[in-house]
């Protein structure tokens, strides 16, 4: 026997319940609807009484998608607002979790219907819990739908402050690696977001470790399309990918071994290596979209870099236009764009036909820049404690004079 304790129809949950009861029972005329309608209402603050907030939710989720279909979207914002706000119910962390979990997968299952309301009411889901585990589980569906129901523009202001939410989530490498892999692909249908794009692929393929080789498999497509995008963006002349298992386990691969060779030429040979690899692989480069003309210009900026760090500080205009490919017209015309890229620091010498370089960009900087980091400094260092040195025996020296002087007066 059912024992119903008085509770006002104004209780916000309860006229909620009544609310899409109702609506859902509509259509099967007043004598089968308002049993019903009465039994979930019955039902619902039993669940309240004996604080079953996870079937309490179940029970409201169960006309969802009948709510969505036919309810306003001011009505529909109030439903899920009342619904979501039971998160504060329970003591147990647990229990919000699943509760979180029951709501915010019922809110992604049709992602093309409403897709912006759907995003509003799992950011105001977001915001009531305060698990930072739920959080993060609330956040990723609310990528995955707007990913799906093609509204990313409005989680495109959340990703600014990834840092301090990493912070807060403190996740797992797996929970990482599909956080990263998400955003990478919001941001690589966003104009303009390409190198943050690859910013956030660069930290997935990071997260796997030379002992993850059990893992490391799924991360192959991505550590491809990750050489790709560096090869065709015009305006990146630098990276790491070299140094990470995830691409080196490409080297020896029978599918994405020419990609990874083709990194090397770019990272760290000159444009003869490229079109010698293009003249053997053309297919293949066209396969993955890379203009051989626009992989042309970006190799000889590439390569007068690697002249400037490996050739003495004085480059002749005939060694560019040899490792260029270019005719003499051209060399400072090219030395100028690696100057307006911030490639190189460079005096051009027209007098003399040499460009007078101070600074160049590494193309790469691992284990062997950092070796040369720490010789320049150690001999920064050596210098600096030199120059003190001369100048203290220089003061002393003065300091003598002086004293001397002072005993001849008297």
């Amino acid at each position: 026997m059912t024992t119903v304790v008085p509770t006002s129809e104004e209780d916000p949950v309860l006229s909620v319940v009544r609310f899409t009861a109702e609506m859902s029972w509509a259509d099967a005329g007043a004598e089968t609807a308002e049993p019903e309608v009465n039994r979930l209402c019955v039902e619902a603050q039993k669940c309240m009484i004996e604080g079953r907030w996870l079937d309490l939710v179940s029970l409201m989720l169960a006309s969802a998608d009948i709510i969505f279909s036919k309810a306003s979207e001011k009505d529909l914002e109030c439903v899920f607002t009342i619904m979501c706000n039971l998160v504060k119910k329970p003591e147990s962390l647990d229990q919000v979790h699943e509760m979180a979990e029951l709501i915010s997968a019922k809110i992604i299952q049709q992602p093309n219907d409403k897709p912006a309301l759907r995003l509003k009411i799992l950011f105001n889901l977001y915001n009531l819990l305060e698990n930072p585990y739920s959080r993060f589980c609330v956040y990723l569906k609310s990528l995955n739908l707007a990913t799906a129901g093609k509204v990313t523009e409005h989680i495109l202001p959340s990703i600014k402050k990834m840092d301090n939410f990493l912070k807060e989530w403190n996740l797992g490498v797996k929970d990482q690696r599909e956080l990263f892999l998400a955003i990478s692909n919001i941001l690589k249908e966003n104009k303009g977001s390409t190198k943050d794009s690859f910013m956030f692929l660069t930290k997935y393929l990071e997260t796997f470790s030379s002992e993850d080789a059990s893992n490391m498999n799924e991360a192959k497509e991505e550590a491809s399309r990750a050489i790709v995008d560096f090869v065709r963006s015009p305006d990146m002349f630098k990276c790491d990918l070299l140094d990470m298992p995830a691409i080196a386990q490409l080297e020896k691969d029978a599918q994405y071994g020419p990609v990874y060779q083709l990194l090397k030429i770019f990272l760290t040979q000159r444009l003869d290596a490229y079109l010698d690899f293009e003249a053997a692989n053309s297919a293949l480069l066209k396969t993955y979209g890379l203009v051989h003309d626009d992989s042309i210009s970006k190799m000889r900026l590439m390569s007068l870099v690697d002249l400037g760090l490996n050739e003495s500080s004085q480059i002749p205009y005939s060694v560019i236009k040899q490792a260029l490919q270019i005719d003499d017209i051209e060399v400072e015309s090219w030395v100028v764009k690696a100057i307006t890229a911030k490639l190189l620091d460079c005096k051009i010498d027209q007098m003399n036909q040499v460009v007078i370089v101070s600074r160049c960009t590494e193309r790469v900087f691992g284990v062997h820049q950092w070796q040369e980091l720490r010789t320049k400094l150690v001999t920064w260092r050596g210098n600096i404690a030199g120059v003190i040195s001369t100048v203290q025996a220089n003061k002393i020296t003065e300091d003598s004079t002086q004293a001397m002087q002072g005993l001849a007066i008297r």
